[in-house]
């Protein structure tokens, strides 16, 4: 199922502002990864019903790519 494209921007916005929060990054920098992200594709794409899921759930989904990105970043 598709999300309207009106309501799922505004739900990008709600998820990036409490990404930044929890990840204590600029809403600039959080907004790129999210992005950038592997859960910006799941949403978008309508897998898995990920628009359904609550703000605070997909914030701490992206938080924890966010988390195993720095993790991998920092042993190369």
């Amino acid at each position: 199922m598709n999300a309207n494209a009106t309501l799922l921007q505004m739900k990008y916005a709600r998820v990036v502002g409490l990404f930044a929060q929890k990840a204590e990054i600029t809403l600039s920098d959080a907004l790129t990864f999210f992005y950038h992200s592997d859960l910006y594709r799941l949403v978008k794409n309508g897998v898995s019903d990920m628009h359904c899921m609550s703000d605070m759930y997909l914030a701490e989904e992206l938080q924890e790519e966010y988390n195993e990105k720095k993790k991998s970043e920092g042993g190369r």
